[in-house]
């Protein structure tokens, strides 16, 4: 095994740790960079919050390199606790990890320089080979000591600039990992304003759902899914409902549809729910209530509102909430659905009052079903005869 190090304190790490790390793998056919954050830098002593911010900083980098073997990142610096010394880590690496050969390690060009006057310099020479990566240089380095210098583009991109953006109100969410985005999102680091309500799912939640949904569903439905997904976020958002919640419910709401019939049957029979003939001569009516019961177990999301938005998106049914209307309204006129009629669409992007939208969709979509001599369901029909009434 050949490794490299890569110590820095990735508050918080970026696209430009990431690069460098594949630059190295491809370039010098290491098999494996270990990634090492610093408890407290020797370079930044002064730096506020190292300290406290080290789990964080940590979980970030896990985050980030989820699936990629080639990628790992070891906590020996923040278990070490004190100021972080390379010399201790480079020893500590090579008692655990075992290489084969001397392992790399990685610095940039800005601190090459002052690499003499580090702790024990001479003794890290000895254990590691030092490689030099641009990051203000364009040509070779001039320096006292065997090392390593890669040609790798520069990105210009810091863990600075993106909490100095993060500060100013900049944009920064693509300089950095989606998951490590998330983690800064979801706990609000770096004077990152929340926007949902504290009791909303974590942003971490959302992505793992989407990624399953993606996984499961063809490409199109995959689609239509997130289109639904982000019809009810905005619908939310205009109707004083939770927009986190929206989405959540809206990317997962057909979340069983490509399971077997008799699948569906069974996930459908565990929440409670009657099983009609209809159900039995048409299981895929059961995909929403499937849906809400993986939602349940899979991911452990309890939230009455998103589940009855989830179960009730296929069939409706009478005392729907809030947000499962807006689920059923979304599913069924999102973009990518080219036979919805384009008045109501305008209806549903531009009217403030929900009731008056859910009945028209409702209204339409079981005078589509009708003419299509589909069977309906009690539940739909009394909801009709219930929504009517109440205009």
């Amino acid at each position: 095994m050949r490794l490299a190090i890569l110590g820095g304190s990735f508050n918080p790490i970026h696209l430009g740790h990431l690069f460098l790390a594949d630059v190295v793998l491809s370039t010098l056919h290491y098999d494996r960079v270990v990634m090492v954050p610093a408890f407290r830098s020797p370079f930044k002593l002064a730096a506020a919050g190292m300290e406290e911010s080290a789990r964080n900083r940590l979980e970030m980098i896990a985050a980030s390199i989820t699936g990629d073997p080639r990628l790992t990142v070891d906590d020996c610096e923040i278990r070490r606790e004190g100021v972080s010394y390379t010399v201790d880590t480079v020893a500590d690496i090579i008692r655990r990890y075992c290489p084969n050969e001397k392992p790399g390690l990685i610095i940039g060009d800005d601190l090459a320089g002052e690499f003499p006057n580090w702790n024990d310099s001479g003794k890290i020479l000895e254990m590691a080979d030092v490689i030099i990566a641009r990051r203000i240089h364009s040509g070779n380095l001039k320096v006292p000591f065997a090392n390593i210098q890669i040609a790798n583009d520069v990105m210009d991109i810091s863990s600075k600039l993106v909490r100095e953006r993060i500060a100013a109100g900049g944009a920064w969410r693509y300089l950095i990992p989606a998951a490590a985005r998330a983690v800064i999102d979801d706990r609000g680091l770096f004077g990152v304003v929340r926007q949902q309500p504290v009791e909303s799912p974590s942003q971490n939640l959302v992505i793992r759902v989407e990624q399953v949904v993606r996984e499961n569903l063809s490409l199109e439905r995959f689609l239509h899914s997130r289109n639904t997904a982000l019809l009810s976020f905005d619908m939310c958002r205009r109707f004083g409902l939770d927009p986190q919640l929206g989405y959540l419910a809206g990317i997962a709401h057909d979340l069983g549809k490509q399971l077997h019939d008799r699948e569906q049957i069974r996930l459908a029979k565990k929440d409670g729910g009657s099983i009609t003939q209809l159900h039995k001569s048409k299981p895929s009516l059961l995909h929403g209530r499937a849906s809400a019961v993986l939602l349940r177990e899979r991911f452990g999301i309890h939230n009455r509102e998103v589940l009855e938005a989830v179960a009730k998106h296929t069939q409706a049914g009478t005392d729907m909430c809030p947000l499962a209307k807006v689920v059923y309204i979304a599913d069924k006129m999102e973009v990518s659905r080219d036979r919805a009629d384009p008045s109501l669409r305008k209806l549903v992007f531009t009217s403030g009052d929900l009731d008056r939208i859910f009945l028209e969709v409702l209204d339409q979509t079981v005078s589509s079903l009708r003419s299509r001599k589909l069977k309906l369901s009690r539940e739909t029909l009394n909801l009709l005869e219930k929504m009517r009434k109440m205009q």
